[in-house]
């Protein structure tokens, strides 16, 4: 059955396939399976992406990133409180430029997420003397 030059069956049989049943959305699902249209064979979830054990994560490299650029601060500035809206220039090895850790931001981020820090995060943290650590 052709509808404004579509083929109403290809489209239909198109959308029991798993894959592409896999990419509508819950409400366009819900909406062919109240018409009795389901997929041939429900898709299995995608399989998570296995973690690589090549060196920290980013989000270990980014605490870390921080920390340095904290340091630095606390070094320089002693223990005043870091503004929000400071950013610091820290040397990395392996780049030609410095690069701008936002401090304020990340001080504020840490604080707000410490309860998922790792201990030896926190330890780091309550030796250049933060009080909430």
């Amino acid at each position: 059955m052709l509808m404004d030059g579509d083929d109403l069956g290809k489209w239909l049989e198109r959308q029991k396939n798993p894959g592409t049943w896999a990419q509508l959305s819950a409400e366009q699902q819900e909406r062919l399976t109240v018409l009795g249209v389901t997929p041939v064979e429900r898709p299995a979830p995608a399989p998570a992406a296995p973690r690589s054990t090549k060196g920290p994560s980013k989000a270990r490299q980014a605490f870390q990133r921080g920390l340095t650029a904290l340091a630095q601060w606390v070094e320089r500035e002693g223990q005043r409180p870091v503004p929000r809206g400071h950013s610091e220039q820290l040397a990395v090895d392996g780049e030609a430029e410095p690069v701008t850790v936002k401090l304020g931001v990340w001080v504020s981020n840490t604080k707000s997420r410490r309860d998922k820090l790792a201990q030896e995060q926190v330890a780091a943290l309550r030796e250049l003397g933060v009080d909430w650590a």
